[in-house]
């Protein structure tokens, strides 16, 4: 029994550590981004400069930075979401057209600006390069971007595939020439558009093939978009949900096929 009292007692001191220290990181938060305003801070990302390199593919070292800036952002975000809304509310509350209430709409604005640019906040906070961190989240997004695509596709061609069939099926057992005529033009049609989707993907970018190889080391390839989406979700999870969804709906379509 006294066994049981002690453990709950040390988890209730761990819970009540762990709830005083995220108040205490939301409050420096809200400190830092009083303190250094949307325009203050767009003024040093300006300041940094960086020369992307030529052949576009990223690194391990700057895979993990953006992966760095990513959770920092999260944090930033949290806030400054929270933030906007409060200032929205109180202006509501106050009367949109009291003085008010007009002073607390520039503050939704400003804190929605904080919103917006909450990773690049995080990267200066964390000492990196803003201008390299924006090339490397560019090409991130481009890759899960490509990935979502992908999976777009992969749903698209088990319709397409099941459609190809039944009209090879149709044309296999048409009787009548002009029947047999109608369904080859329409299977043309579709060899037609397979060589080109083939044709595309062999034209992709040597560097966004090297950069999906290398993001996926680290994670998802659909994450990048998924947590851009979070940022401005009403409810916690529904990005989640949405890759787990996209993800769902390509496996299932690879199994029809």
């Amino acid at each position: 029994m006294r066994r049981t009292l002690l453990a709950g007692l040390c988890l209730t001191v761990v819970l009540t550590g762990c709830k005083a220290k995220e108040l205490a990181d939301k409050m420096s938060i809200s400190k830092n981004l009083e303190k250094v305003g949307t325009t203050d801070l767009m003024k040093k990302v300006a300041d940094d400069k960086y020369e992307a390199p030529a052949d576009g593919k990223l690194t391990d070292a700057q895979i993990q930075m953006y992966l760095k800036v990513r959770e920092h952002e999260k944090q930033i975000a949290q806030v400054a979401k929270q933030e906007a809304q409060q200032h929205a509310a109180n202006a509501k509350k106050a009367g949109d057209k009291s003085l008010a209430g007009m002073m607390e709409g520039f503050k939704t604005l400003g804190s929605v600006a904080d919103l917006m640019t909450a990773d690049i906040r995080a990267a200066k906070e964390l000492g990196y390069n803003t201008q390299e961190y924006l090339w490397v989240k560019g090409q991130v997004m481009a890759v899960s971007t490509a990935a979502l695509g992908e999976k777009m596709a992969e749903t698209m061609n088990a319709g397409f595939e099941k459609m190809y069939a039944e009209t090879k099926k149709a044309y296999d057992e048409a009787t009548d020439e002009t029947t047999k005529k109608m369904y080859k033009e329409t299977l043309d049609a579709f060899d037609k558009q397979k060589a080109e989707q083939a044709q595309n993907k062999e034209k992709e970018d040597p560097a966004l093939a090297y950069n999906k190889q290398l993001v996926s080391k680290y994670e998802n390839s659909l994450n990048a978009i998924a947590q851009e989406m979070a940022k401005f979700e009403d409810k916690q999870g529904d990005a989640e949900k949405w890759k787990s969804e996209v993800e769902k709906s390509a496996e299932k379509a690879k199994a029809q096929q």
